[in-house]
């Protein structure tokens, strides 16, 4: 700093963007792709989120390869409109190359003020798409319900935010005052979010016991045991996973299945094992740094392995999954929720 105040050419230095981007760097300089610092408008989009309210496009995105993916578009969204699709690989977000850019850093670059557009270059298949989208208030959708087949409960949870908990108990127990056969628990494409969100998930299904655990650097270890009441406590169920289902759906699923509640049907999932907590700091600006790592009930970890599904079913496309929110879609295309229903009249062995 001595040597560019009395040596830099430009004696008009920006000494918050100094100290945004030496933060950022040595945050970076973990390798760890779940640590990241947030500037003070940064971070006031994430509390946002976490309250499933933001500003932006309606997309969820994970980090693949080489390049942010998109996993979600949520229904009736800007992306859904403009024609994003799940599967499609983010290649430039208005103008700036998405090469090696994290989820979070590209949902900051695709987030904005709302009637502000936003330019996004995607790769599907073979084809190259650039489409310009207007960004509007979002209001994510947390825990979606429907009757299928046989009064079969069918239960989306796209995230575990602030009202995750709240929601699923409320239409869990609405839809109970009703015979129900068996519940399919829809965790594709949830990558997860708070873990007391989890854990209460969990303590819908599971009577005693513990849901997961965290560990820390010394090796402390903080057990967290099913809390409140049971109402389906005996309920048959099957979860569905992809490859996309991560951290706090992972410790729902994972629990569950210990616990001898329910089946995992899909594919293997992320293998997200960790826990971060931010950090606020006096200027508004936020760390978000890993602090634990979560074990399952029996010791197992999920870390860099995820999930393999008792049941083992791919999904033909993106556009094959059946979307709760349309209640004109059929679910004759997905075949992993066809061989969860399957599989309920099926007991667990």
């Amino acid at each position: 700093m001595k040597i560019l105040q009395a040596d830099y050419y430009d004696p008009k230095i920006n000494y918050d963007n100094l100290s945004h981007t030496a933060v950022k760097g040595l945050i970076q300089g973990l390798n760890d792709p779940f640590s990241y610092y947030l500037d003070p408008a940064e971070y006031r989009r994430q509390l946002n989120s976490y309250a499933g309210k933001y500003t932006g496009i309606g997309t969820e995105v994970s980090f693949k390869g080489e390049f942010p993916v998109i996993v979600q578009v949520f229904p009736g969204s800007p992306a859904l409109k403009a024609g994003l699709m799940a599967a499609d690989v983010v290649l430039s977000i208005d103008g700036h190359d998405a090469h090696n850019l994290t989820a979070d850093q590209a949902s900051a670059l695709i987030r904005g003020p709302e009637g502000s557009k936003v330019v996004i270059k995607v790769k599907r298949g073979d084809q190259t798409l650039e489409v310009t989208i207007t960004r509007q208030a979002i209001a994510l959708p947390s825990v979606r319900a429907t009757r299928l087949d046989g009064g079969v409960l069918y239960i989306r949870v796209y995230t575990f935010d602030e009202n995750t908990a709240k929601d699923f108990d409320a239409q869990l127990k609405a839809a109970l005052t009703e015979p129900t056969p068996g519940i399919v628990l829809d965790l594709r494409d949830d990558g997860g979010g708070f873990i007391d969100a989890a854990q209460r998930v969990i303590s819908e299904f599971v009577s005693s016991g513990e849901c997961f655990e965290l560990r820390d650097h010394s090796g402390q270890v903080d057990r967290h045991d099913v809390i409140g009441d049971h109402p389906a406590a005996t309920t048959p169920v099957v979860v569905l996973v992809n490859a996309n289902t991560a951290s706090a759906s992972e410790m729902v699923s994972g629990s569950l299945r210990v616990h001898q509640r329910a089946r995992l049907v899909g594919v293997k999932t992320y293998g997200k094992g960790s826990v971060q907590q931010d950090f606020p700091l006096p200027d508004g600006s936020d760390l978000h740094i890993t602090i634990r790592r979560w074990f399952l009930p029996d010791g197992s970890s999920v870390e860099k392995n995820g999930l393999d599904p008792n049941v083992a079913v791919s999904l033909g496309a993106p556009g094959d999954m059946f979307d709760v929110s349309q209640t004109s879609t059929a679910h004759d295309k997905d075949t992993q929720l066809n061989a969860a229903l399957q599989l309920l009249s099926k007991p667990i062995s």
